[in-house]
């Protein structure tokens, strides 16, 4: 596959996850640490980070080395799955017929609404008071 470091960029809200994909043994290793001290007990966000690589087939074959910060954790994780998405439809154009239907190479563009002037929030008006 990959003989070559193959780069990509993530994001989701306000997280940004820079990622390096390079043929090897299956390893991931997020802002130096391996994907397990990263991410601690949160398995269901574990497998959303893995999701690209489970659907390619590449698990086993493909390191990951990728940079993340901005966001919280969970928005951090979301980016990581878009970069490696998007690294490996650029190492293989088969992969990108599998991706796309999965919607991991959608950039998610939801992001927090700013906040307005007389309002508590950004759509939550003040208590009314009738006297």
């Amino acid at each position: 596959m990959a003989k070559k470091t193959t780069y990509a960029t993530g994001k989701r809200k306000s997280a940004v996850a820079k990622v390096w994909v390079k043929s090897g043994s299956g390893k991931i290793v997020v802002n130096g640490m391996d994907l397990n001290t990263w991410l601690g007990g949160h398995e269901a966000i574990k497998l959303k980070v893995v999701q690209p690589l489970l659907v390619t087939k590449q698990e086993s074959l493909m390191d990951i080395t990728a940079k993340t910060f901005g966001g919280g954790y969970s928005a951090q994780a979301e980016a990581l799955r878009h970069g490696i998405s998007r690294a490996l439809a650029s190492i293989d154009k088969d992969f990108r017929a599998v991706l796309k239907p999965e919607g991991l190479l959608t950039r998610d563009s939801r992001v927090v609404e700013r906040k307005k002037y007389g309002r508590r929030k950004a759509r939550r008006s003040p208590q009314f008071s009738k006297r």
